[in-house]
């Protein structure tokens, strides 16, 4: 397990650099967290780290955003909030994101927990203080 440290948001980026480089050959990765612990924060920073040319926004509504990178690889960003059943995932198209070769990141990754493979990075949030996070890497 790899724990990385965020005392502050000027911590933001040099952590999401080390994310990128700890993780490196990895492209699927399940977030855990409470509410506000700052998954989609982390992951906009991740993305940015990745060379995404988008705006990262989170896809509560949306349930899943696509990004492009400066090299055109392509970064999916799902947000499980508003899932009521794992049949919700399938109706999404769940397989071409958990299998396929483009980078996803999945917030609220315990509600599809079952369907979540083995090789996905499992990245959990803690709050420590206002602004203070620890995020643990494990598979």
């Amino acid at each position: 397990m790899q724990t990385l440290v965020i005392n502050s948001l000027r911590d933001l980026v040099p952590v999401a650099r080390k994310f990128v480089k700890i993780t490196e050959g990895n492209r699927k990765f399940a977030f855990y967290g409470a509410m506000g612990s700052g998954k989609t924060t982390l992951i906009k920073a991740v993305c940015r780290q990745l060379g995404a040319l988008d705006t990262v926004t989170s896809p509560t509504f949306s349930l899943v955003n696509e990004y492009r990178t400066t090299d055109g690889v392509s970064l999916f960003h799902i947000d499980l909030y508003r899932i009521d059943s794992i049949g919700e995932l399938f109706d999404i198209g769940y397989e071409e994101y958990f299998f396929g070769d483009s980078y996803l990141f999945v917030e609220w990754a315990e509600k599809a927990e079952a369907l979540i493979p083995g090789s996905f990075l499992k990245v959990h949030l803690e709050e420590t203080g206002p602004a203070s996070r620890l995020v643990k890497i494990s598979h």
